[in-house]
């Protein structure tokens, strides 16, 4: 069935308060959605950020990021005043995120409403039911804020071994801390829980994204290291990145612990099996990042200054989605990210898994017809994107591309004009036989570079673009609508 949809991360919706949150605006999103006639609502990572803001290193696979808790819900709530909310700074930039105010102001405010927070019957069975990533990350964050915010790696030895005794410390030395982030998870699962309801409601499904791999410091590697490549001392024996390619000679360092898969499989990856139950728990379906990375990854070497001394070496591949399908189901509602240099063994795991891939158009014009990513070439089982949260917008792109690609474009979809560019690329997107089309909120509105979310492999202005209040408005969704019904889809529910 042909459907469509928007990325918008939470982080980019308009708020008083510095950043998007689950709450009023996020609702009237989805009401722009509904009237638009749209399937989808994709989103970034819903994790905890840590200190390069990227929702793709977290301090935890499992937990949510308390700065999309909606400060005026906790109002309703009774555990906050306008007045407290107000005196305090998250930054008066409504297009762009500061995220060292939020650091500095938004837990300050939070704990306030922890203060007046009474633990009630839904709470004991939120608690009850997550405790098994839930009392190591709460742990994790409260022996983390006690040690200067340093890295697990870094603590006292008896803490990062987690030894029995230091842990029964540290729980009765930090109770309250402890608490405090239950209480966060609390608050940002009952909210998101209600927002995700409300879009379900109005047939609305939530396409979410995790990450492939975890961040060294995270609750994740402390609390499970066996799962990862460590030595004795907890340093990884190889991290993760991709090879030296055209658009990079030195390759890419992400610096990520990589998976243990042996031992994985003697446990009947049971961690992933975790994660991925997780995420269809809080998502209708997942997008996995760099799906290539489970039939071959690529080891770096620890401590090496760029990716040139890494070699691929071989994963799980279809023996841990045999795994997952035997747990929740053979049709998992996955969309891989199979995006760059894909190796005939990565499409026959793509063709195994019948998952659908990612086709994006940017990448269609700078070579000839046989470009994978030109509609013409497609297949009805994949996801069509015009870019994704790591290009540049489209009119950015019109703008800074070569000359040699921009015409190509141009001359594939027969559109000459500049200023409606965005709208010949989308609507290329929306008539291509994919099943599945996402737009990019940012193109919708014709936004230029400075509405790009991020750039890979940079440091500064990235994950701060938010939009205004009166960009999510009728005129727009009845445009968006118009041109899903012309390309055939309509949700046809709700």
């Amino acid at each position: 069935m042909r459907k469509s949809g928007i990325l918008m991360p939470i982080f980019s919706l308009p708020s008083p308060y510095g950043i998007g949150t689950f709450g009023h605006a996020a609702y009237d999103f989805i009401d722009f959605l509904h009237k638009a006639k749209q399937s989808y609502w994709q989103i970034l990572p819903l994790n905890p950020t840590n200190f390069g803001d990227s929702p793709y290193q977290s301090f935890s696979s499992f937990a949510g990021n308390p700065y999309f808790i909606d400060l005026d819900l906790l109002v309703s709530d009774g555990l906050l005043t306008v007045d407290e909310i107000k005196s305090f700074d998250f930054g008066e930039d409504i297009e762009n995120i500061d995220y060292e105010k939020l650091y500095n102001n938004r837990y300050k405010v939070l704990r306030l409403a922890f203060n007046r927070f009474k633990p009630n019957a839904a709470y004991a069975e939120f608690e009850n039911k997550n405790s098994h990533w839930l009392d190591d990350y709460s742990l994790f964050m409260a022996i983390k804020s006690a040690n200067d915010y340093k890295a697990w790696y870094e603590w006292p030895d008896n803490l990062k071994a987690r030894e029995k005794n230091a842990l029964k410390a540290a729980q009765k030395e930090f109770i309250d801390d402890i608490n405090f982030h239950k209480f966060l998870q609390f608050k940002f699962n009952e909210q998101w829980s209600a927002l995700k309801e409300y879009a379900n409601k109005y047939g609305i499904e939530i396409i979410g994204d995790i990450p492939i791999y975890v961040a060294l410091d995270s609750a994740d590697v402390w609390s499970n290291p066996k799962q990862f490549q460590l030595d004795d001392e907890y340093i990884p024996r190889a991290v993760s990145g991709v090879p030296p390619d055209a658009f990079s000679e030195d390759g890419q360092l992400w610096g990520n612990p990589l998976y243990d898969w042996d031992y994985m499989k003697k446990t009947d990856y049971s961690w992933w099996k975790q994660y991925l139950g997780k995420a269809l728990e809080r998502y209708d379906t997942v997008r996995i990042d760099h799906f290539r990375g489970f039939e071959s990854y690529f080891a770096i070497p620890y401590g090496d200054e760029n990716a040139k001394g890494g070699k691929w070496v071989k994963g799980p591949d279809a023996d841990l989605f045999d795994a997952l399908k035997a747990e929740f189901g053979k049709n998992l509602p996955i969309i891989a990210e199979d995006l760059g240099v894909i190796t005939p063994a990565v499409r026959k795991l793509l063709k195994y898994t019948k998952f659908p891939g990612m086709k994006v158009l940017q990448f269609a014009f700078d070579s000839d017809n046989l470009n994978a990513y030109l509609p013409h070439n497609y297949t009805n089982n994949c996801v069509v994107y015009t870019g994704t949260h790591d290009n540049d917008t489209i009119m950015g792109w019109l703008e800074n591309s070569d000359k040699a690609t921009i015409k190509h474009a141009k001359d594939y979809l027969n559109h000459q004009d500049d200023n409606s560019f965005n709208w010949a690329l989308m609507k290329a997107a929306m008539s291509s036989i994919a099943d599945t089309c996402i737009l990019m909120m940012g193109d919708l509105l014709g936004l230029d570079s400075r509405g790009r979310i991020n750039t890979p492999s940079t440091l500064g202005r990235n994950w701060q673009w938010r939009i205004k209040g009166e960009c999510i408005n009728d005129w727009l969704a009845n445009i968006l609508k118009e041109n899903t019904v012309l390309y055939g889809r309509e949700r046809k529910t709700q």
